[in-house]
């Protein structure tokens, strides 16, 4: 006996699942020639513009930097109080002369690794940055290459690095996705060392440098990240801000000035906030129903959710969600624990539909040859299932 059974959710709050990505992000005009903004915690595209665009990414590459930086620390290869040598090479390439963003460091001058990090961080150093290539990898070239080898393996698809410093070269290229993933992957690896982002200002050698991000100056919860700036790439930023339990990531380039590289930003981020919020439907092992079991030890067996379910929704569209319950039913016995029985169904306007798999929360034995004849009797001559 096999009936399919349908029941329908009316969500009053509704709590998600990055599943339902795959269509065109919301349209919001923009004056960046690039740009992505993206949900911390769904990874939900909230809005974009040539996002999968190769451009030049100019200092806020150096967010890579510090990634691979981040990670010799983690696994033990490098220490905060380590020193590395400043070479004279460092020293010339990292701008002395140019005017270009410097920490100031000085030939055969040795320099801590925090220092370092705050450097690049706070300061946008080139100088520090290939002071670090030259101390992890012996060649700024050598650092360039195994940064583009580990920028794919965490799902940077299209990144590929030239120097450690965004110096403007041909084959140094983001696109404003992979900034955006970059981010998150800092922020969720690395919280550790998140908070050098957002400090505001670092002094050395004797000189004092002010953050560069304007956005940490305003009251609107910016914690981070990296701007740049060249003649060829404009003024671009890399920034996250957070509200409440919500964070949202951003990424501008091509801006035209300093002054639109402050408003832009701050605009786009308060419409994110605003238009947008996550809702909450399911936690990861939470029983959403019950199915019935035929010929089963037990009239019925719990359905759960084997992962967090939130959706990253349109405030406006939240309302005309619809999440419905699928199984073909009575589940005949013996079930196996963990054995997916059912579908939940989620249907929002101008998404893919999304179908998750829902579990057996128990094992549940088959009735012995008495029992199963007994419960096929009572079906005959009451209806009833079991």
């Amino acid at each position: 006996m096999s009936i399919r059974f349908y029941f329908s959710f009316t969500l009053i709050s509704a709590l998600t699942c990055s599943a339902l990505v795959s269509r065109p992000a919301p349209a919001f005009e923009t004056m960046a020639k690039s740009a992505i903004l993206v949900e911390m915690s769904t990874g939900e595209t909230l809005m974009a513009k040539d996002a999968d665009a190769l451009m030049p990414p100019a200092s806020m590459s150096k967010l890579m930097t510090l990634y691979y930086l981040f990670e010799r620390i983690k696994d033990g290869s490098v220490s905060l109080e380590d020193k590395f040598a400043v070479s004279e090479n460092a020293w010339r390439r990292g701008g002395y002369k140019s005017g270009s963003s410097r920490m100031f460091l000085k030939p055969k001058q040795r320099v801590r690794v925090e220092d370092l990090i705050r450097g690049i961080a706070i300061q946008s150093g080139n100088d520090a940055c290939i002071v670090v290539a030259e101390g992890l990898s012996g060649s700024e070239a050598a650092f360039a290459a195994e940064m583009t080898a580990r920028a794919r393996e965490i799902g940077l698809t299209k990144s590929t690095f030239a120097n450690s410093t965004g110096w403007p070269h041909p084959d140094h290229r983001m696109t404003p996705r992979d900034l955006a993933t970059l981010s998150r992957r800092l922020i969720t690896d690395f919280p550790e060392y998140y908070h050098y982002f957002s400090e505001m200002k670092f002094s050395y050698n004797n000189i004092d440098q002010p953050n560069r991000n304007p956005l940490l100056y305003k009251e609107m919860n910016a914690d981070g990240l990296k701007t740049g700036h060249t003649q060829e790439s404009g003024y671009g930023l890399t920034a996250s801000a957070k509200r409440g339990e919500r964070r949202l990531i951003l990424v501008v380039n091509g801006l035209p000035s300093k002054k639109t590289r402050s408003q832009e930003p701050e605009r786009i981020l308060n419409w994110g906030f605003r238009e947008f919020n996550n809702y909450a439907l399911f936690k990861a092992g939470e029983m959403v129903d019950e199915a019935v079991v035929w010929l089963g030890k037990s009239a019925r067996v719990p359905m759960l959710i084997n992962r967090d379910v939130v959706l990253t929704l349109p405030r406006k569209v939240r309302r005309k969600m619809k999440v419905k319950l699928v199984y073909e039913g009575p589940v005949a016995a013996p079930i196996k624990k963990g054995a997916p029985i059912a579908n939940l169904v989620i249907t929002v306007p101008g998404r893919d539909t999304m179908t998750l798999p829902l579990v057996a929360g128990a094992d549940v034995a088959q009735l012995g040859t008495i029992g199963r004849l007994w419960a096929a009797l009572k079906t005959i001559i009451f209806g009833e299932n079991g």
